[in-house]
């Protein structure tokens, strides 16, 4: 199997950053909408507008990207980055001035 092989089958995460209109009660509704559209399709919330996702590889990635295209609303701006378990997983996270051990991520199968 060569570099590239390999890659495709790595363990990857999504992150989406958002920042979508509340100006007016539609905005809202459509904010709203979008953030549950994340929940549904299994991303956590990270922040108020940043939510990530594991995926099992390149391909199941792939998939849940085209479906956070279909569920953009007309106005805003939302940003995708993908990560490789390695690079999720250095993440730091700080709840105030005490560090906090992350949430542990799905645990990645070997099948032989």
């Amino acid at each position: 199997m060569n570099l590239s092989t390999l890659n495709q089958y790595r363990v990857m995460w999504i992150m989406v950053f958002f920042d979508l209109p509340t100006e007016t009660k539609e905005d809202r509704r459509r904010h709203s909408q979008f953030r549950k559209d994340l929940l549904k399709d299994g991303f956590t919330m990270g922040q108020l507008s940043v939510y990530w996702r594991h995926c099992a590889s390149k391909e199941n990635m792939e998939v849940h990207i085209e479906r956070v295209k279909n569920f953009l609303q007309p106005n805003g701006k939302v940003c995708i980055l993908h990560l490789t378990d390695k690079q999720f997983s250095a993440m730091q996270i700080f709840y105030g001035k005490k560090d906090k051990v992350p949430p542990v991520g799905p645990v990645q199968l070997e099948m032989f």
